[in-house]
């Protein structure tokens, strides 16, 4: 597993363009721009691997779902073959 950039301290700075509003805003709140947008980043991309790793299970499954099909009842193509 990869150490993410938050375990081993370092950072390395960006470019970020927001709306000029939304930064006003944020900081009359006191709002952290890099913590909170590390922060939802880093949920993003757990979201995208959990996905990533439901979509790879599905095929995984329909794989050995056709597979065990062709196993006992052979290729449909089996019954037209030109040779």
């Amino acid at each position: 597993m990869a150490i993410s950039a938050a375990s081993t301290g370092l950072k390395k700075p960006v470019n970020l363009s927001l709306s000029e509003d939304l930064v006003a805003e944020c900081r009359q709140y006191g709002i952290n721009l890099s913590a909170t947008v590390e922060t939802l980043l880093q949920a993003h991309l757990q979201q995208q691997r959990l996905a990533l790793q439901a979509q790879t299970q599905l095929a995984d499954r329909c794989a050995d779902d056709w597979n065990a099909l062709h196993a006992q009842i052979g290729s449909f193509a089996d019954e037209h073959s030109t040779l």
